[in-house]
């Protein structure tokens, strides 16, 4: 019978590891959460499916977890203990793990990792003070998400200069390399899924999937 539910394994509970832990947990993601200490394993325990104490450097004791079998690892271990998000990454790989996804620290630390064999690798504090930037600089950016590796869905409240004019006149994707996917009307506070012909009205929240860099490129030159 096949298996419905989605497994991963989340190696390091920091703030980064639990917060990812706790999200996929409460998304129906069968969520085994793993430290060397114990404190974190007993906090998470009841958020999760499974919550295990022992050194993810440990090959035997990682074996026993069958990362194989999951559907994504990650190694979110900070960044005092460098040496062993590597080695924990490189021994996720040794035992057939099909997508592992490691936390680094810093570029050298993304090379390594990639290097050792991490499918994606992910900077969490860099990431948020780059998107937090954008909404300081940029006060229509009301929030970002990053998607993947480089693609960010963004809401931006429509400029005062694409008001009363159509998505298609304002050809967002051939000038900006960006796309609208739904718009948040302020009238009614209804979403719409857009076409060409949909007018922007002045206070709608438009929602935008683009490279980074592309959103902000698009408030600073509209």
């Amino acid at each position: 019978m096949p298996r419905i539910n989605q497994q991963a394994i989340v190696i390091g509970l920091g703030q980064f590891g639990t917060s990812v832990a706790k999200a996929l947990a409460e998304r129906g993601v069968e969520v085994l959460a793993v430290d060397s200490r114990e404190e974190r394993v007993q906090s998470i325990a009841e958020h999760v499916a499974e919550a295990m104490c022992f050194d993810a450097t440990d090959l035997d004791a990682l074996q026993r977890t069958s990362p194989g079998e999951r559907d994504v690892c990650l190694c979110a271990i900070g960044d005092e203990a460098k040496e062993a998000s590597i080695i924990c990454t490189a021994l996720l790989r040794q035992t057939g793990a099909k997508r592992v996804i490691a936390r680094a620290n810093d570029d050298v630390h993304a090379r390594i990792l990639r290097l050792v064999g991490a499918h994606q690798v992910v900077n969490p504090e860099r990431a948020f003070g780059e998107r937090f930037a954008s909404q300081i600089v940029h006060a229509g950016i009301k929030g970002e998400m990053l998607l993947g590796e480089g693609v960010l869905l963004s809401e931006v409240e429509t400029p005062a200069e694409f008001a009363g004019r159509s998505l298609g006149e304002l050809r967002l994707p051939a000038r900006f390399g960006v796309t609208v996917v739904a718009i948040r009307k302020h009238q009614t506070g209804a979403v719409v899924l857009p076409d060409a012909q949909t007018l922007l009205e002045g206070g709608d929240v438009i929602v935008l999937v683009a490279g980074e860099g592309a959103v902000a490129k698009m408030m600073e030159k509209r």
